[in-house]
């Protein structure tokens, strides 16, 4: 009885090991359909959940918005139309959105009555709480508005992924510019062409 519940155990794994041997070489190939060459670029036209990507190619009209202000003022991106609009997405725990704002300030000093808004919205659902944003503000002298991303949404529409993250815009609500990282104010110059 034994003898034959041994042979029958060993049946069994042998029948697992083999399923096993015969689905891996399968997953291998499939990874291999998804892995792009080393060195080459990846370029993805497909949309992902919460963000349709083919909306944010340049030339493609910005998605519209509507977001609180820090001030609790509603806002919403079309309401900028007429002028040129640098959108920026940032967090107070972000490095390179701490070394950026002080050139977003300036630009916005000398550039704002020349008809370019700075609109930098914070990524609320991924930052500290408006207590430390409004400290934030304060510290850096900021005088551009700051809609509050509280559910996410204008963050993941846009791609924030990495801040901080810009869209230029034209007077007609265009993007003719997405820009990773952060900028100082000759960039931000040659991106909207003012003089």
């Amino acid at each position: 009885m034994n003898k034959n519940l041994l042979s029958f155990a060993i049946l069994a794994l042998a029948v697992v090991i083999l399923i096993v041997n015969i689905w891996k070489p399968g997953a291998t190939e499939g990874e291999k359909d998804t892995t792009a060459p080393t060195g080459d670029s990846v370029e993805t036209t497909e949309d992902i959940p919460g963000a349709k990507l083919s909306s944010l190619r340049e030339g493609a009209e910005a998605p519209d918005f509507e977001l609180n202000t820090l001030e609790g003022e509603s806002i919403k991106l079309s309401d900028y139309r007429g002028k040129k609009v640098i959108l920026n997405f940032w967090a107070t725990w972000c490095p390179p959105c701490k070394a950026e704002m002080p050139h977003m300030q300036n630009f916005y000093e000398d550039y704002n009555d020349q008809g370019v808004e700075i609109l930098a919205v914070n990524l609320t659902n991924m930052d500290k709480g408006e207590e430390e944003v409004q400290k934030f503000v304060d510290e850096y002298g900021l005088t551009f508005p700051i809609p509050m991303d509280e559910e996410g949404f204008a963050g993941t529409t846009y791609q924030a992924f990495t801040i901080p993250t810009s869209y230029i815009l034209d007077e007609n609500g265009v993007i003719t510019k997405k820009i990773v990282g952060p900028m100082d104010e000759n960039m931000m110059k040659d991106l909207t062409g003012v003089k």
